[in-house]
């Protein structure tokens, strides 16, 4: 009995055992089927997926073809469009072209048609004047004389135009003469010496010792320096000297100013450095106020406006071809009184607009517009008088005379300037100036060569003896003069003397 419940329970656990196997294993493959479809669906959405980017990428690339295809069209197109433009204005030249050949012939018939006619009308004149001649000979002795008299009077007119040229010349070299004398005495008179401003100061030093405290350890006192100052310091193996380069000389004049005081004080560092130069820059502000007024002064000015004075005392840092403004106004101050005394003008007037017709140039790096304009701006503000901006602001014809001192003022800068030895110049301008000269007189028909002489003072015009008479040399001669003036810059005045030679050879066999 035992034995059998032991036989049935085995058996009854095995079967047990059998269905729980098999539904284990239905369970389990039903799991992986499942797992498969999913694959399966995951699988093919991704397929779409790429399949969907594959045909976007395919509509973009088609796209961008497609508007490469449209731009390259156009391009032809406007290619084409360009080509058929030449096309047609090739055609238009030619046609113009062809227009003016054809206007040209007409225009070679209608001169062979009039030399004819003027052939056949000397013809006529030589046939006239025989038959005139033929008159003459039966004429009283009153007539004949009456017909000698007008042939005397007639061959005789280029005798009484040399007369008068020669009266007239004469009569020119007196007035000359006279304004030569005026201007020099002006000149012996009011001549100031010439300092020629250069773009660099040499400062002496003691010692050789002195450039290396001036340099510094590690370079830290020279860079010190030329950040204060602006400056660049050129420190070489030249004894005794230390240059000193700007193309500003106040800011030159405040470097040497400070550096003489660092060398005979000893002490250079940087500090001490900031500290001399801001000196240095207050003693310049001092000096600039001390030459404004020291200026006005001197060119008897009075009552100017202390921020005038400020202005014009800069100018003393201020040169033109090598001649200081500061000194070239003052001179033209004295210039300009005189000749408004002599001229019946207004002598304090004249001197005033002489003494700030410069003083643009003061403050003409800073703001905008010429030096003539600027100084109006200057006058206008300050209050200088309507009379003053008037006689100061035509000296450069930017505006017209409109009074008696103005013109004062122009002439007063041309002597000062056209002095001798008041002003240099580069060789480079000097030809260029000479060339342009020589290339104005050329540019007029009838003239063979032309030569500029005395510094450009003169020029002299040869003229083809054959194309130009002696009366057509005058007017020449007037026209060079005027096309000079209009177009040329130059100081004081320029001669024009235009030449004809007639040469008549003959031989004696």
């Amino acid at each position: 009995m035992d034995l059998f419940n032991i036989l049935l329970v085995a058996g009854t656990a095995a079967l047990g055992g059998i269905v729980f196997g098999y539904f284990l294993r239905w369970l389990i493959t039903l799991g992986q089927k499942g797992s498969i479809e999913l694959t399966i669906k995951q699988t093919m959405l991704e397929a779409k997926d790429q399949a969907q980017k594959i045909i976007d990428r395919a509509d973009e690339q088609a796209e961008v073809t497609l508007r490469e295809i449209k731009n390259k069209e156009k391009e032809k197109e406007t290619e084409l469009k360009k080509r058929e433009d030449r096309l047609i204005k090739k055609e238009d030249f030619l046609d113009k072209r062809q227009g003016d050949i054809d206007k040209n012939l007409e225009e070679i018939k209608v001169k062979v048609e009039e030399i004819k006619m003027a052939k056949e009308k000397i013809a006529t004149l030589e046939t006239e004047k025989r038959g005139e001649l033929e008159r003459i000979s039966n004429l009283s002795a009153e007539t004949a004389r009456g017909e000698l008299m007008k042939t005397v009077e007639k061959e005789s007119e280029e005798d009484l135009q040399v007369r008068w040229r020669k009266l007239e010349a004469a009569n020119n070299e007196r007035l000359e003469r006279r304004g030569k004398d005026i201007l020099a005495t002006i000149i012996q008179r009011l001549a100031n010496s010439n300092v020629t401003e250069v773009m660099s100061t040499v400062v002496e030093i003691p010692s050789d010792d002195i450039k290396g405290k001036i340099i510094g350890k590690e370079g830290r006192n020279i860079r010190a320096f030329e950040k204060a100052t602006g400056v660049e310091v050129i420190v070489d193996v030249t004894p005794g000297s230390i240059v000193l380069s700007s193309f500003d000389p106040v800011r030159r004049h405040i470097a040497k100013m400070a550096l003489d005081i660092l060398i005979s004080d000893g002490r250079i560092n940087p500090a001490r450095i900031e500290e001399v130069v801001e000196k240095s820059k207050e003693n310049i502000a001092t000096m600039i106020k001390e030459k404004g007024e020291q200026a006005a002064y001197e060119a008897n000015v009075f009552n100017l406006d202390p921020r005038i004075i400020l202005i014009l005392g800069r100018l003393h840092f201020r040169t033109s071809y090598g001649q200081n403004v500061l000194q070239h106004s003052v001179e033209m101050a004295h210039i300009a009184g005189m000749l408004a005394e002599e001229l019946s003008a207004d002598p304090q007037v004249a001197r005033a607009g002489a003494l700030l017709h410069d003083i643009g140039k003061a403050v003409d790096h800073e703001l905008p517009g010429t030096h003539v304009e600027i100084g109006r701006r200057i006058l206008d503000k300050f209050g200088a008088g309507e009379a003053v901006i008037k006689a100061m602001q035509a000296h450069h014809e930017e505006y017209p005379y409109e009074t008696l001192e103005s013109i004062i003022v122009q002439v007063a800068d041309a002597i000062s300037g056209s002095r001798p030895g008041a002003r240099r110049d580069s060789v480079e301008n000097y030809l260029k100036r000479l060339k342009d000269l020589e290339d104005v007189a050329n540019s007029f028909a009838g003239v063979e060569k032309s030569y500029a002489i005395q510094a450009g003072r003169e020029i002299r015009v040869f003229v083809k003896p054959g194309e130009v008479s002696d009366m057509e040399v005058r007017k020449l001669a007037r026209a060079i003069a005027g096309r000079i003036e209009q177009e040329l810059k130059y100081p004081g005045e320029i001669k024009v003397t235009a030449i004809r030679e007639n040469r008549v050879v003959d031989y004696a066999r």
